[in-house]
C-alpha cells in the first residue's frame, strides 16, 4: 500500500482533499507535526466530505518520530528544488511520498540526506509551486499507474444506460 505523508502542513482545506484523495485511493496518509491546524478544523472535514472517517491516517511529533516508527521506509520527496522528474522513478508498493507545507516545502536539511530520492513536478520557470493537493494528486496517480492501480476501478458504469 502506498503512503502519502504531509510534513508540517498548513492548510486544512489541502489536507482535506488531501484525506479524500487517499481514501478513494486506499492510501495511507501520515501527518508530521506541527499541523498548521486542528484535525477537527471544520474546513479539514468540509474538505474531505464524508471520506475523513474512513481514512487510515497516523501522526507524527516530528520528523525523527516518523523515522523511528517507520524504519527502512523507501521516501521519495517531493520538492521544487529536485533534478530528477517524479516520472523518472520507479515507486514501489510500500514507499512513501513526502511533500512539505505549502509555505516552505520539505526543510533542505531533509532533502539533503534525501538527494536521490528527491522528485519534482515540472513547471514553467519562474514559477514557485503548484497546489499542494493538486501536486499529491499528480505524483500518486504516477505511482499508481506504475503499479497497475492495484485494488482500485478502473472501468465505471453508466447510471441510466449502458455502454
Amino acid at each position: 500500500m502506498l503512503n502519502i505523508v504531509l510534513h508540517e502542513p498548513e492548510m486544512p482545506a489541502n489536507t482535506g482533499n488531501i484525506g479524500r484523495t487517499c481514501v478513494a485511493t486506499g492510501v495511507r496518509l501520515h501527518l508530521i507535526e506541527p499541523l498548521g491546524f486542528l484535525l477537527n478544523d471544520k474546513m479539514v472535514k468540509r474538505a474531505g466530505l464524508d471520506y475523513w472517517d474512513r481514512l487510515d491516517v497516523t501522526r507524527y511529533d516530528d520528523y525523527n518520530d516518523f523515522l523511528a516508527k517507520n524504519p527502512g521506509a523507501k521516501v521519495y520527496m517531493a520538492t521544487t528544488k529536485s533534478k530528477q522528474k517524479y516520472t523518472d522513478v520507479k515507486y514501489e508498493d510500500d514507499c512513501f511520498i513526502m511533500f512539505g507545507a505549502e509555505s516552505r516545502g520539505i526543510p533542505e536539511e531533509i532533502l539533503l540526506q534525501n538527494k536521490e530520492t528527491c522528485v519534482r513536478i515540472p513547471m514553467m520557470p519562474g514559477e514557485r509551486s503548484l497546489n499542494l493537493s493538486n501536486s499529491v494528486g499528480i505524483v500518486l496517480y504516477e505511482a499508481l499507474r506504475q503499479l497497475d492501480f492495484p485494488g482500485l476501478e478502473t472501468e465505471g458504469q453508466l447510471h441510466h444506460y449502458q455502454w
